[in-house]
């Protein structure tokens, strides 16, 4: 009996240790055909976020030599993202409990990338304007701004200054700061950045994706990049979602080149752009509207002429309304198990365009890790 138990045992271990030997053998195999056939990679949503991510991993395989191909699919391009109504003025905004030294770094990879776009012969097809800024208020305001040693230039007014902006106001502005920075227009700067990752062999296809989870297990892709904002509320089931409803009106006033931003508690805002000057605005959470309100308009434009009253006199052209992916913190990570890579890159607030570039190189690297952690070696760029 004992020798039959004995024997027992060891066939039992011996077809555990096949399950096992089986199971390894197939992900080798899987592992294997990766390395020798093209990678297929998917980046769902079509914002500034989600192109970025989808150009810096684009260029980087393929200066690699490996064999890739992105696509980013989404429900909606340029011009009918939430970024393509908005301003494009470079600040980190609406992040809430997000680390400020990884705001910072973000901040500025993308700072340094709208500064080599300014210096180029694309700035004009790119949007990327250099603009002064004034950041006023009429109650308190941390001088000490993290992002400071990012701007150009930026100090403290004075009160002579102050005194200037003064005349005429009944509410005074009590400090200030001046300091140069970058306006990247969505809607220039999203076509710009289609085109580069097209030229490079990028592919676009307009769908949405509903539900991450069921794309995932139906599609043949190895990687997928989750950008796609707001919508994460619905395609990964994140409750932490929420709506930050932007109202802005848009004016034709050419004569004005200097962005002003009331940081009061009601404050208004009033940033140019090339064609148009950008009048603002609201920021209302959870408010999901995506109508004009007449009282929101009034509140913007008499705002805004308290500011400057020669914005009496300027034509009006249009109202939008889009809604900000809000989030208490910004997600940038891998998600652990499974057998294909997923990155969720989402939950940007007010500051997409402002974080954009710097995001997704974070998003080339998680997929570095992931790659070698999978033992998908990827050679170095030859760049």
């Amino acid at each position: 009996t004992n020798l039959l138990n004995l024997v027992g045992c060891a066939l039992l271990c011996a077809v555990h240790c096949c399950y096992a030997l089986t199971d390894f053998i197939t992900d080798k195999l899987k592992f294997f055909q990766l390395n020798l056939r093209k990678m297929q990679i998917a980046v769902i949503g079509g914002g500034v976020s989600g192109i970025s991510s989808a150009i810096q991993i684009l260029e980087y395989l393929k200066s690699t030599g490996s064999p890739v191909a992105v696509t980013v699919l989404s429900e909606a391009f340029s011009p009918n993202t939430t970024g393509d109504g908005s301003a494009g003025l470079w600040g980190p905004y609406l992040l809430g409990g997000t680390p400020t030294e990884r705001v910072h770094r973000w901040s500025k990879q993308m700072h340094d990338f709208l500064e080599q776009i300014w210096l180029s012969d694309d700035a004009g097809e790119a949007g990327v304007c250099l603009i002064p800024c004034l950041r006023l208020t009429t109650t308190a305001m941390d001088n000490e701004v993290f992002w400071k040693d990012i701007v150009y230039g930026c100090r403290q007014l004075t009160q002579r200054q102050l005194d200037e902006l003064n005349v005429g106001r009944a509410n005074k502005y009590t400090q200030g700061m001046h300091f140069i920075t970058y306006t990247s227009e969505p809607v220039k700067l999203l076509p710009y950045l289609m085109k580069r990752f097209q030229a490079n062999g990028g592919k676009i296809v307009q769908q949405k994706v509903e539900n991450l989870q069921e794309f995932i297990a139906k599609s043949n892709y190895d990687v997928i990049i989750n950008c796609t904002g707001l919508g994460s509320r619905e395609c990964v089931q994140d409750v932490g979602m929420f709506p930050v409803r932007g109202q802005v009106t848009r004016v034709k006033a050419n004569w004005l080149y200097c962005a002003l931003l009331d940081e009061s508690d009601v404050g208004n805002y009033i940033i140019p752009n090339c064609e148009s000057v950008v009048l603002g605005g609201t920021h209302q959470e959870n408010d999901n509207n995506t109508q004009v309100c007449p009282n929101d308009k009034k509140f913007i434009i008499n705002g805004c002429r308290k500011i400057v009253p020669g914005l009496e006199h300027a034509q009006h052209l249009f109202d939008w309304v889009g809604l900000r992916p809000g989030r208490d913190t910004l997600r940038l990570e891998a998600e652990k198990g499974g057998n294909k890579i997923v990155i969720h890159n989402y939950g940007h607030g007010g500051s997409g365009v402002t974080l954009a570039w710097g995001c997704a190189e974070d998003v080339l690297e998680l997929l570095k890790n992931e790659l070698q952690a999978r033992h998908l070696n990827v050679p170095k760029s030859k760049l």
